[in-house]
């Protein structure tokens, strides 16, 4: 059964990916990667490869363009990837506050008085 508003048949997901279902091993994308377009979209472009520019003027999460063009997640990175490849995007993972992972103290000290005055 399908759901109201995607159009995910196997037949159509097949054609987007030219018969791929995995991207490369080597691409970095996870849900979180954030993907900025370093184009515009041009004529006889992919319908799809130009709605992930568009979208991605501003970073944008790959879960929110798979959203965002209903398709499902594992076929919105292969064509990610086909972008990535052609040198129309580019990808990187959100940096945390810091380095080692934890929190700085003073912010957390700030946050602590903050909620004593409360």
């Amino acid at each position: 059964m399908s759901r109201p508003g995607r159009d995910d048949a196997p037949d159509r997901l097949y054609t987007l990916t030219g018969g791929r279902s995995r991207s490369g091993p080597d691409t970095p994308f996870d849900l979180v990667t954030l993907v900025v377009a370093e184009c515009d979209p041009v004529a006889g472009m992919q319908s799809e490869h130009a709605a992930i520019l568009r979208l991605c003027e501003r970073p944008t999460a790959v879960v929110e363009i798979a959203a965002e063009l209903r398709l499902p997640v594992s076929i919105t990175r292969i064509l990610l990837a086909d972008l990535l490849a052609a040198g129309r995007v580019s990808a990187r993972h959100p940096h945390a506050a810091v380095p080692s992972g934890l929190p700085d103290p003073d912010i957390l000290e700030q946050v602590l008085v903050g909620l004593r005055n409360l």
